[in-house]
């Protein structure tokens, strides 16, 4: 094996097809859709050259802002509810429910593998309004409470949004953030335990420190996720009501798909990959330290 990896020959031979087909499939496409920022048009009707031009008509654009603006609000508001509400699960199925936790996980891990298009077609019948009241506003009219037009309105179809999305999304950071903590040494705990350590006093101390690299993964997952939502936002308001609930994504599908604006669309696409690149970068940097040090 030693001899095979020191030959360049050979590695050559075993990854070459690997990486000319990811180069065909994801490099070249990348580099196409940078062409494009500097052009008008599309291949039906052609392209002419735009320099700059797209790039100030973003930064002008108050479709563009509102769309940045929806994005970065639902980005950090289902993270930290993603991450939190994770890591509360997780804490749950090691400390409390241990062994007995397998049924729980299944249970809470099962919104994951739902088509989106299904938990979406659910979620607007539990909060419908009209033409029949959904569960939702029927126990809100049982306790006197007049319905709600839940997508009607722009903050309360966002906060149908991201509870959506956290119904569907808590149980894969649960079972993420279950598996690291399951790395943290028993003794570790056990000694903490002796010390006087109980309750939050040895999650603060031990627990939290220990899982924080699963922690970093966790939040890099979801915020690019998060940054770059497209299916759930068309399947349940579809950028709607008017475009309050429209992201980067569903703002550049439109314009490059729609409006046939490829040059405009390519350049809400790398606004975006900016975005991306800079959250990931900023969580890094802020949680880089010594974990030995207090």
């Amino acid at each position: 094996m030693d001899r095979v990896l020191g030959d360049k020959r050979a590695i050559f031979i075993l990854l070459g097809p690997a990486l000319l087909v990811y180069s065909i499939i994801m490099l070249v496409p990348i580099f196409w859709s940078l062409g494009y920022t500097v052009f008008d048009g599309n291949p039906i009707l052609g392209f002419t050259f735009n320099g700059l031009g797209n790039f100030a008509k973003f930064f002008q654009d108050p479709a563009a802002w509102s769309a940045i603006w929806f994005t970065l609000r639902y980005a950090l508001v289902l993270t930290v509810l993603q991450v939190g509400v994770g890591f509360g699960l997780s804490l749950l199925y090691v400390f409390w429910l241990k062994r007995a936790s397998s049924a729980i996980r299944t249970i809470v891990f099962f919104p994951v593998v739902l088509p989106t298009v299904a938990v979406a077609l659910l979620f607007q019948r539990l909060f419908e309004a009209a033409p029949t009241t959904g569960p939702v506003n029927s126990f809100l009219n049982l306790i006197g409470i007049p319905s709600v037009d839940w997508f009607g309105t722009p903050d309360a179809s966002f906060w149908v949004i991201i509870l959506m999305d956290l119904w569907r999304s808590m149980g894969f950071y649960a079972v993420l953030l279950y598996a690291g903590l399951l790395d943290i040494p028993e003794e570790l705990l056990e000694s903490a335990r002796l010390d006087g350590a109980g309750g939050w006093k040895l999650i603060r101390t031990i627990v939290l420190p220990l899982s924080l690299p699963v922690l970093l993964s966790s939040l890099i997952f979801s915020i690019n996720g998060t940054l770059k939502v497209f299916d759930t936002v068309v399947a349940l308001t579809n950028g709607g009501p008017g475009n309050a609930t429209t992201p980067l994504t569903l703002y550049m599908f439109q314009t490059s798909f729609t409006y046939g604006e490829y040059g405009y669309g390519s350049t809400i696409a790398l606004m975006l990959t900016i975005l991306c690149l800079l959250f990931t970068v900023f969580i890094f940097r802020s949680t880089r330290r010594d974990l030995t040090k207090g």
